[in-house]
């Protein structure tokens, strides 16, 4: 699964549960009540005002998970 800023939000967590770590660390918290947020990480990253951090938070992600599965 490629991670991108569009990636729907639900999709990511159901398939990366390590990411809901890495994303709230960085003040993007996708989960609400025990559910994933609806939408897309672009979306949400806009809603904490990080609109214009998200190509760097998305290259982060994708390090971090790489890395996450190498260990």
């Amino acid at each position: 699964m490629e991670i991108t800023a569009d990636i729907n939000v639900e999709e990511l967590v159901v398939e990366f549960p390590e990411a809901i770590g890495f994303l709230a660390d960085r003040g993007i918290v996708c989960i609400r009540c025990g559910e994933p947020y609806w939408g897309t990480l672009r979306e949400l990253a806009r809603t904490k005002n990080l609109d214009g951090q998200i190509d760097e938070i998305v290259r982060d992600l994708q390090a971090y998970l790489k890395e996450e599965a190498a260990d």
